[in-house]
């Protein structure tokens, strides 16, 4: 493991806003090219974390800048709306930050914490072929005389390539959800990049492959130690929202570009400006103010999930899952409307490959395939008729949100 990481210490809200609207500027400069090319982000993945925007969910108590959800959710709009893959590929990092709060030791705090602080990033090996529920995972931590071994196989693994550690769901002897933290190069691991996508091109979302990879005891998070539902799966989730936001907020800013520099009015419009055609007033009026509606659901939802860290009560937490799932259903709206849209309104010159435009919707359309936007409408339903919270994950197996 490469423990010569440095990165900057970030040490407030305002400083990582400052810091992610700098590095979006410079990551949209080629972010097209890099799409059609399908051409990795390596360079820019180090330049990101080394900025210190890696490191700032991490915890007050161990050295930290401890920002808000509402903070990291802008970071992640103002990253995807530069290059939407840059943005999802550190998602899984702050989904391991937030599940270390929750779940890890203080040993195993402290250690991880002083990692991500460092410039150290994390990826993910969570699903497995078949998409099957966390508590079917064939992926096992097994106890032997020498120590412990895990082995299994992973897909859909974002960021796995480009971390230092990649954080393994998997089960142990007694059947019970663990995340193994492994070290990247570790002897056993194999990252394979075989993503072929459509859309998030450059993720790197391929497969791990895992075969008697040794462990110690510090590396092996058990998960629910607190027996209590926790707003942990709200935190990754607003993050894939704040990334559609993200993709739609790009759709948007090209269409109104396009329309003002390139676009031709329709026939029979009777204006000599696209940019006054009163149908395409209309149009982008109302994704204007989908955007806006979207963005203010995200806000709200990352707002309850603040005050749902913690030492929360119960309603608290629901209240933030449930607002999160809100969040998720309009920013998929919105994303896949806006960058649909944009053709529609600027016109035949905007499909040409010349201008990457398609990317909006190619991303849009794979990144929001990512959990069902269907079942959250359900879970919604289920919390505001019968107060019932239904499983963040699977959006099944209802239960009180209320009663302890």
């Amino acid at each position: 493991m490469n423990s010569t990481c440095r990165a900057t210490v970030i040490r407030s809200d305002k400083e990582a806003l400052d810091v992610a609207r700098r590095l979006a500027h410079e990551f949209a400069l080629d972010a097209p090219r890099r799409d059609r090319e399908r051409r990795l982000p390596s360079n820019e993945v180090e330049a990101f974390s080394a900025s210190g925007l890696w490191g700032v969910g991490v915890p007050r108590a161990f050295g930290g800048a401890d920002v808000s959800v509402r903070t990291i959710a802008d970071v992640f709009e103002v990253i995807s709306a530069a290059d939407s893959s840059l943005g999802q590929i550190p998602q899984n990092h702050f989904a391991a930050l937030e599940r270390l709060r929750h779940d890890g030791t203080p040993s195993q705090q402290d250690f991880f914490f002083s990692r991500a602080l460092a410039g150290e990033r994390f990826g993910n090996a969570t699903a497995e072929p078949g998409d099957r529920l966390p508590s079917e995972h064939e992926t096992r931590v097994r106890r032997t005389a020498s120590g412990f071994v895990l082995s299994g196989r992973k897909v859909y693994s974002t960021g796995a390539l480009f971390a230092h550690w990649i954080p393994v769901a998997a089960r142990d002897d007694d059947g019970l959800p663990v995340t193994a933290f492994v070290a990247r190069h570790a002897r056993g691991v194999e990252v394979i990049d075989d993503w072929s996508g459509f859309g998030q091109r450059t993720t790197a979302s391929g497969q791990v492959r895992l075969d008697a990879v040794a462990l110690d005891e510090l590396q092996i998070v058990k998960r629910g130690r607190s027996q209590h539902i926790d707003a942990a799966n709200a935190v990754s989730q607003l993050i894939h929202a704040a990334i559609d936001l993200g993709i739609g907020r790009a759709a948007l800013d090209d269409t109104k570009r396009f329309l003002r520099a390139l676009s031709h009015p329709a026939r029979g419009s009777a204006v000599t400006r696209a940019v006054d055609d009163p149908f395409t007033l209309r149009d982008i009026g109302a994704l204007t103010v989908d955007y806006h509606a979207a963005q203010a659901l995200t806000a709200r939802a990352a707002s309850l999930i603040d005050s749902a860290r913690g030492e929360a009560a119960r309603s608290d937490v629901a209240a933030a899952i449930v607002a999160t799932a809100e969040a998720k259903i309009l920013t998929t709206r919105f994303a896949l409307d806006a960058s649909n849209k944009l053709f529609e309104l600027a016109g035949t010159q905007s499909t040409l490959d010349t201008h990457q435009l398609d990317r909006h919707w190619r991303n849009a359309r794979t990144h929001t395939l990512h959990d069902s936007v269907r079942w959250k409408y359900h879970a919604v339903g289920q919390f505001a008729l019968n107060e019932l919270l239904c499983d963040p994950f699977t959006y099944a197996h209802p239960y009180s949100a209320i009663d302890a």
